[in-house]
């Protein structure tokens, strides 16, 4: 299918067309969670329609993806293949780099340390019991 057969595509589709959902019925089931946005605005159905140059915002994860539709495409081809259908406005990389360690309860240690010992227990329980 060439981009001039189709001006626009079912958003589930193009989701899993575009490889951010394994399934399409997971796609339909966030698009009609309302949890996709479309140019902003909260869409309820997974049969709305997308074309090339709407701003997709929804979450995968625990990351905020917004991206730009750049093609329709024809059928869920391999990932180089999806990853030309779309422009990331916000990779996950840069929301890695701006997230802070808000770890909350846990103890906060060196990376690549292991984990605690008995010892190391103790003393965080004995940390939390006084603070």
């Amino acid at each position: 299918m060439a981009g001039d057969e189709k001006a626009s595509l079912r958003i589930d589709k193009w989701l899993w067309y575009a490889r951010f959902f394994k399934t399409r019925s997971i796609a339909s089931t966030a698009c009609n969670g309302g949890r996709v946005r479309v140019g902003g605005k909260a869409i309820s159905k997974a049969s709305q329609l997308v074309k090339p140059d709407d701003v997709l915002t929804f979450t995968q994860g625990a990351n905020i993806r917004v991206v730009k539709i750049l093609a329709l495409g024809s059928r869920r081809g391999p990932a180089p293949e999806a990853r030309e259908l779309y422009e990331d406005l916000a990779p996950i990389d840069s929301q890695k780099s701006r997230k802070t360690n808000s770890v909350g309860d846990t103890a906060i240690r060196d990376m690549g340390t292991g984990r605690p010992t008995k010892k190391d227990r103790r003393d965080i329980d004995k940390l939390r019991q006084n603070g």
